[in-house]
């Protein structure tokens, strides 16, 4: 017998064990990275509970910033029969499909002084097949039309502060209730890729770019949102404590970085000036630098709480340090790169589950923990049996 599809949907953390959160990171088109880490937790959900399980059935909060931010809200924005309006499968073909024309490439070797010209002058990518894209994609769907909740972050470049969009504070009619194509062409404004997004909500103006600015990696940000939530003694999750961090089950997915590549020095930049902070060796090191700290932070702190608590085996961060050349980039959406990331992807779920030492800061591969494609399998049984244990309690 089919389940209708209020009961497919998520159900209050309260009435199981645990609380679930995805938090999927910014890069570009190395979305397509996590983009195989979801097709294949998803096709596990469906081992256990059939061929219409979707992600937005088991999370209580999918977290996304920039390029993981779009796939938040093609995850959990809904379909004509209410259902997500993309399967976690579709992602790759999404990303194979779309990048080409979000960033069009120009051959040649005065490519790379071309880009940088454009970057001294506006915006490398103006944009306009993206925001047509994602508003013919999402239409009239708001915030609160969401099939779980949200978090999906951004900054505000004339307030100077960041500017989250959370499901648990845009409630319906608010001015946070923005649309969902605004929220995610906003978190995608990358600065010097793709031009700032201003709209206007509930009598409220928005002026924003990039999510990365505030946090690339958006898992803090999501359990920030659901601790303020207990704290309020929130109907969904009353009784449980604020303090009671052992009942997260956190999957963090980064979009990889050229950590081991060895690209860039000290005697090298101490010559730098603007333009080469801006491009060297077809990348942009100090976005590059800004990014890759703001999502180690983000780990390094995650990190420390778990183990602290004696819970490190509910927090599941999957990352590749050792990208190298074009697969390091955000933009480079040739045919040849598109299918290499998904090839790294493909290759990260074999590798190791590795954690970052919390004294050191080193990314080190877990003793005993086995690959992340048996990770990812064993956060889909116990996704798979909380959500049974909620079901049966309500």
């Amino acid at each position: 017998m089919e389940e209708n599809n209020s009961e497919l949907q998520v159900q209050s953390p309260n009435k199981g064990n645990l609380i679930t959160i995805l938090s999927i990171d910014g890069g570009g088109i190395k979305g397509i990275i996590p983009g195989v880490m979801l097709a294949y937790l998803e096709s596990q959900l469906q081992e256990q509970d059939g061929e219409d399980a979707r992600l937005a059935d088991y999370f209580d909060v999918i977290a996304g910033t920039s390029t993981g931010g779009l796939v938040t809200g093609m995850l959990t924005a809904p379909n004509e029969n209410n259902r997500p309006l993309y399967a976690a499968k579709d992602l790759i073909p999404f990303y194979l499909e779309h990048s080409p024309k979000i960033f069009p490439q120009t051959r040649g070797p005065l490519a790379a002084l071309m880009g940088t010209f454009k970057a001294l002058q506006g915006p490398i990518y103006d944009g306009k097949y993206l925001h047509s894209l994602v508003q013919s994609k999402l239409g009239k769907t708001r915030l609160h039309d969401t099939l779980t909740n949200v978090v999906i972050s951004s900054f505000d470049i004339k307030k100077l502060q960041p500017t989250i969009f959370s499901s648990y504070t845009g409630t319906k009619g608010s001015a946070m209730d923005a649309l969902l194509s605004d929220i995610c062409i906003s978190t995608s404004a990358a600065p010097l890729f793709l031009p700032s997004h201003q709209f206007e909500n509930q009598g409220e103006e928005f002026n924003l770019i990039d999510g990365g600015v505030a946090a690339n990696n958006p898992t803090l940000i999501a359990i920030a949102e659901v601790t303020r939530e207990v704290f309020k003694k929130s109907p969904d999750f009353f009784p449980i404590k604020p303090m009671d961090f052992g009942r997260f089950l956190v999957i963090s997915l980064g979009t990889g970085d050229a950590k081991n590549e060895g690209q860039y020095d000290a005697k090298k930049a101490a010559k730098w000036g603007f333009v080469d902070w801006l491009s060297s060796n077809n990348s942009t090191p100090l976005l590059n630098a800004f990014y890759q700290a703001n999502a180690d932070m983000v780990d390094f702190h995650s990190c420390v709480v778990f183990q602290a608590l004696h819970s490190q085996d509910n927090y599941l961060r999957i990352q590749d340090d050792t990208l190298t050349g074009e697969l390091a980039s955000m933009d480079k959406a040739t045919e040849n790169n598109l299918e290499n990331l998904v090839k790294v992807g493909e290759e990260l779920l074999n590798k190791p589950i590795s954690r970052m030492n919390w004294e050191t800061g080193v990314i080190e591969p877990v003793d005993n923990g086995g690959t992340n494609m048996e990770g990812l399998k064993r956060f889909a049984k116990l996704l798979s049996e909380e959500r049974k244990l909620r079901r049966s309690n309500s």
